[in-house]
């Protein structure tokens, strides 16, 4: 039965477990190997039958039992029974799972078991990770490129992005099964020594040689169960307001997370003036995370503020990408509930973004918007010369999904070669140099402020200029190649 035309269940199920070994190959494991390994045992199970059933199990293993944490989430803070958080994180890995399934099958369809899985599975891979980002809003969690980070790899981000980069764990994957088979094993080879050469000749980072600033990011470790309550307001309000003013003297520059103003400071006139006082006395930019009451009164917007003392003016860049269950539920799940509190019915914003105080330009990525490269690229292609990503990772508990999020932010630094400043409520805080590395940080749900030196950069490289399309236009003929061949059998 387990090679028969019935339902392979065995292949099944060590689909399914090779799916959930992924999430150990990202942060905080960081076992990189493990991917290889798991993407090489699953093209051994698929290669032999009922391709897209097994690429269904390997995705439920993947994003299902890999976003667990998410379970904890809708029940604590979305209100939702247990049982019925569990069914919706397995709905959202059943629908992410449609992915490798639809890779599998093509994989198959186009090159069988045979040599010619070297050249279809590294380019079905691709295309599976930018379908992934973009398709139903995109949810590019857990990107196979982010595991070049830390790597002498971790250039070709800056070549190909996040999506291009899926090209070497997939090559060393594929090699290795090929050398499985003994028909096959000059191709494995060859796989293997175009994997080193890619090694061997990667690029460096890109460097930012712009003028030097000074950062304070305060992370005040606002428990997620008092962020919005009023009786908790003031203790909130105390603790940014003593880290800032003692970071006013060595710094250019001072960032608070996102939403680290939990009200509408149109509506509250005394705290409005409050802040303006302390931040006028700092004598330097503030960014902090907020929101904005729209002119209707109903719907708001997520985002984030700049109160420059020099013009004693305050601008505002808005969310842009939305979370879904988080700030909005999509109109065909009626049952559930927003997480964030009923305070407003909140809308993407239609600004560029940006904000400028004393000749740096910040693109501003809120929270969930730092895991896409569009969004970054949009930025800078607006003029950003540093990125900024606050965000409320308390939502997530002590889980892996605050350090997966932070290395998807990471890869942001490098695409674009900018330095990338993120302040987090309760971690993991860090300024983030254009190689992808870490240059300052402090523990997790710890009250601390992260100082560290950064640049400006006005550099382009070629995934800011050219984005994903050299990769699609490489795509299209597989594609296409595909659809031929499954329409004439």
């Amino acid at each position: 039965m387990f090679l028969s035309n019935a339902i392979p269940w065995g292949r099944l199920l060590l689909s399914l477990l090779l799916g959930g070994l992924m999430p150990y190959a990202f942060a905080p494991f960081n076992h990189q190997w493990l991917a290889v390994l798991a993407l090489a045992g699953w093209l051994y199970l698929f290669t032999r039958g009922h391709a897209g059933l097994c690429g269904l199990a390997f995705g439920l293993g993947w994003f299902g039992l890999g976003a667990w944490w998410l379970v904890e989430t809708f029940y604590l803070y979305g209100g939702i029974p247990y049982p019925f958080a569990i069914l919706a994180v397995a709905f959202v890995g059943a629908a992410l799972a449609c992915f490798p399934a639809l890779l599998a099958w093509l994989c198959f369809r186009l090159a069988g078991s045979g040599p010619w899985l070297l050249a279809v599975f590294p380019a079905a891979i691709v295309g599976m990770e930018w379908l992934r980002g973009w398709l139903f809003t995109g949810l590019p969690w857990t990107s196979l490129g982010n595991l070049l980070l830390d790597t002498p790899a971790v250039g070709w981000a800056a070549y190909a992005g996040v999506y291009g980069a899926a090209i070497l764990p997939a090559l060393l994957a594929v090699s290795l099964y090929l050398l499985s088979q003994r028909s096959c094993w000059r191709q494995g080879l060859t796989g293997l020594g175009c994997a080193a050469v890619l090694v061997f000749l990667a690029p460096a980072p890109f460097e930012a040689t712009g003028e030097k600033q000074h950062v304070a990011l305060v992370q005040a470790n606002i428990p997620q169960d008092q962020k919005w309550d009023a009786t908790f307001l003031n203790e909130t309000m105390q603790r940014y307001v003593t880290a800032s003013a003692q970071a006013a003297g060595k710094s250019d520059v001072i960032i608070w997370p996102e939403a680290a103003v939990p009200f509408f400071l149109s509506k509250t006139p005394g705290w409005n003036d409050w802040l303006n006082g302390h931040m006028q006395a700092w004598n330097l930019p503030v960014l902090f995370g907020g929101i904005k009451l729209l002119d209707d009164g109903r719907q708001a917007n997520n985002g984030l503020y700049l109160f420059d003392s020099d013009s004693k003016t305050r601008s505002f860049a808005g969310k842009q990408h939305l979370v879904p269950f988080g700030e909005y539920v999509p109109a065909w799940i009626p049952f559930l509930q927003a997480l964030v509190p009923n305070i407003a019915d909140f809308r993407p914003a239609a600004d560029p973004g940006l904000l400028s105080a004393r000749g740096v330009s910040y693109g501003s990525l809120v929270c969930y918007e730092a895991i896409f490269p569009e969004q970054a690229r949009a930025r800078v292609a607006g003029g950003a010369n540093v990125l900024v990503n606050v965000t409320n990772d308390a939502w997530y508990g002590k889980t892996t999904a605050a350090w997966q999020h932070l290395q998807s932010a990471r890869m942001r630094a490098v695409e674009t070669g900018r330095y990338l400043l993120r302040a987090a409520n309760t971690g993991i805080s860090a300024v983030i140099a254009p190689n992808g590395d870490m240059i300052a940080t402090v523990p997790w749900f710890t009250e601390d402020v992260v100082y560290a030196e950064f640049r400006t950069s006005d550099v382009i490289t070629p995934y800011q200029r050219w984005g994903n399309w050299p990769l699609m236009v490489l795509l299209l003929p597989l594609l296409l190649s595909g659809w031929r061949q499954a329409k004439e059998s």
